[in-house]
């Protein structure tokens, strides 16, 4: 358990083709969990959540905020997830706290430029300077990218660095918590997804009604 008067905060991510989780008191890991899902996030992340409730010994009533990654990523991840943190937030009376993919993985530098894939050559990308975004999050051909860069910059996640090893796609779920904490005093509105493009599967439209000739 967490010591008395540290905020308690519950991140989890689902954007970026993985659920993972993690419960950080007083920027302290107590637990933290992973795992790919093949597209089931609906079915998954809840139960990976509980999981982690458990390991850490604390039920849902001791929790001060939820974290959220609100994209940009895989549309249904980001669409379960921030569903999600809005739902928890409302049944436990806490606040749910929305924090981007790219700001995640910039945590900790002084500069650096995110990017994560987009596919059709396109990457989603932005820049940071002292933990502050330079400009909006923004789709950029991989070409491109390295004019993006401000002077200094740490190139991080998976499609700003492809020769690094250890570069990745999905946010540490701590650093999500780390950030959360710092806005508790100020939460902001509701959590809600960033999406770049509109999603590849579009609703059909229903058919025209039939017209009697008679």
């Amino acid at each position: 358990m967490p010591p008395v008067g540290t905020p308690l905060v519950l991140a989890f991510d689902a954007s970026g083709g993985r659920c993972a989780a993690a419960l950080v008191a007083g920027g302290r890991v107590l637990a933290s969990r992973a795992e790919t899902t093949d597209r089931r996030e609906a079915e998954r992340l809840i139960p990976l959540i509980e999981a982690v409730l458990a390991e850490a010994g604390v039920a849902w009533p001791a929790l001060d905020a939820l974290a959220v990654s609100t994209g940009p990523g895989d549309f249904t991840g980001v669409r379960v997830a921030v569903a999600a943190a809005r739902g928890l937030a409302m049944a436990l009376g806490r606040p749910a706290i929305g924090v981007s993919r790219l700001e995640a993985l910039a945590e900790g530098h002084a500069a650096a430029l995110v990017a994560v894939d987009a596919r059709r050559g396109m990457v989603a990308a932005q820049a940071f300077a002292n933990g502050a975004p330079l400009a909006p999050p923004a789709l950029v051909p991989v070409e491109t990218l390295g004019s993006h860069a401000p002077p200094g910059a740490a190139l991080l996640g998976a499609a700003a660095a492809p020769d690094t090893p250890e570069a990745s796609e999905s946010p540490d779920p701590a650093a999500l918590a780390r950030i959360a904490a710092a806005r508790l005093s100020d939460p902001g509105p509701p959590p809600a997804p960033i999406y770049l493009r509109p999603p590849d599967a579009a609703p059909s439209e229903p058919a025209p009604p039939l017209l009697d000739d008679g």
